[in-house]
């Protein structure tokens, strides 16, 4: 399998290397920032892969960790991959870059979705009219770009030599209602009704009848990594972006919480069966007329 590769899974790899060697050599992170004239948050921040390290920095530290100078010489280079920008970068300011990073190296993701399509089986049409009943005051480009990035994001699932393996529950909700209108819901059921046949998407729906579930804090995904050493990485979502939680517990939680809530989904069989049938019968044209003014 090829290894894809991404910046923001580099610079993870390389910070956790720098924490291993600073807790090898017994050093504290108040120590390593008194000799680096720094901060100690951005010495965190760095072992946590949350910020990008300079090669001088990387230099410094393992100098202060009395690191041999061919080992040195190796992780200089990674921290000048690490600095690379991915594809997604002109678009970072509408985008939550590090889950695109993160996503680009994923071998696989297990996700819960309550309100919308995922973005990786999103089309284009409802994309778009998503992101624009989402943020009402972005401007036309922002939103294109925005578009841009999801669609370009789609060929994880698609390519030939390595697509990602993609677990997903939708909520009910998320098929009845109608984004961009009548007709791009359609579309969009249409499109979902074919990737369940896709053999790396595996896609159940939670129905109504569910009632209460594991789920419902909200929406969540779960990704795993091919290289032993990376660790899995959840990112829940919210208004402000989501965050990300990588200890054993929190993964531990979220894997349950996705366990639970896919044996109390159709299977995929059914949901299958169920997602082409709302796409002929959609449930926003069977409701009573004169509902909304309830």
């Amino acid at each position: 399998m090829t290894t894809r590769q991404s910046p923001t899974v580099r610079r993870r790899r390389l910070g956790a290397e720098l924490r291993k060697r600073r807790e090898h050599a017994g050093i504290t992170l108040e120590f390593v920032a008194e000799r680096m004239e720094c901060s100690q948050s951005k010495i965190s921040r760095i072992e946590t892969g949350h910020s990008s390290v300079t090669s001088r920095d990387v230099r410094d530290m393992l100098t202060i960790y009395g690191t041999p100078t061919d080992e040195v010489d190796v992780l200089v280079e990674i921290a000048k991959e690490a600095r690379q920008k991915g594809w997604w970068h002109p678009y970072s300011s509408v985008l939550v870059g590090a889950y695109v990073g993160l996503e680009a190296a994923a071998s696989s993701i297990r996700a819960y979705e309550q309100q919308v399509v995922p973005g990786l089986l999103q089309s284009a049409e409802y994309a778009e009219a998503m992101i624009r009943g989402a943020w009402p005051d972005w401007d036309e480009e922002a939103i294109m770009n925005r578009v841009r990035v999801r669609m370009g994001r789609q060929s994880l699932l698609t390519r030939q030599d390595d697509a990602i393996r993609f677990q997903v529950v939708l909520d009910e909700s998320v098929l009845s209602r109608p984004v961009g209108g009548d007709k791009v819901m359609r579309d969009q059921l249409r499109l979902l009704a074919e990737a369940t046949s896709w053999p790396n998407v595996t896609l159940q729906v939670l129905p109504f009848e569910a009632g209460p579930h594991a789920g419902m804090d909200g929406t969540f995904a779960i990704l795993e990594f091919p290289e032993q050493g990376d660790s899995d990485v959840v990112y829940a979502e919210n208004a402000t972006g989501g965050l990300f939680l990588e200890k054993n517990d929190e993964l531990g939680k979220y894997t349950k919480i996705f366990e639970n809530i896919r044996r109390a989904a159709l299977s995929p069989e059914e949901s299958a069966e169920l997602i082409a049938q709302l796409a002929e019968e959609p449930l926003w044209k069977s409701r009573p007329r004169g509902f909304e003014s309830i």
